[in-house]
């Protein structure tokens, strides 16, 4: 994971892309979030959505796991080439989390994160504020999920 210091405002990462499946829907929802737009295809149908869809919380989820993914891949980029990875701290939260579009079975959303403000911390020296927007589009290039999250995230070792 790049420094604090290493980031600008504007810089955009591709998180990678998840397709839904009814199958998988159905298993998150029936665990987490069971109305029946999520569970039941019959009951979908007559719902507003006329179909099967995604619970808001499974389209965030696959993006959490997806940064996690990320992050991962990075940190090894920079083991290989003999580089520290910036430690991350605890998320302080997240805002203005929408769900704007359904997601549908066979839908492949693809998720990014795209740096929209950071600040160095007056309480954590050597750490600062990483705020980000999180998204998600689908195939036709709607985005159907967006949100703004705040993470801690190591300034570069000597940085003033």
């Amino acid at each position: 994971m790049k420094y604090l210091d290493d980031l600008a405002v504007g810089e955009r990462f591709e998180l990678g892309s998840h397709t839904f499946q009814a199958n998988e829907i159905k298993a998150f929802a029936k665990r987490f979030d069971p109305q029946l737009f999520h569970i039941d295809e019959a009951a979908a149908e007559r719902s507003h959505f006329g179909a099967l869809c995604a619970s808001g919380w499974h389209t965030a989820s696959v993006w959490m796991r997806l940064m996690i993914e990320f992050r991962k891949r990075l940190a090894e980029a920079e083991r290989l080439r003999g580089e520290k990875s910036a430690g991350t701290g605890p998320a302080p939260g997240f805002k203005n989390l929408k769900w704007l579009k359904p997601v549908y079975v066979g839908d492949t959303i693809t998720y990014s994160s795209e740096v929209i403000g950071m600040r160095f911390s007056n309480s954590r020296p050597g750490w600062g504020l990483l705020t980000t927007r999180g998204s998600g589009v689908n195939q036709r290039g709607e985005t159907v999920l967006s949100f703004e999250g705040t993470t801690f995230l190591e300034r570069r070792p000597g940085a003033v």
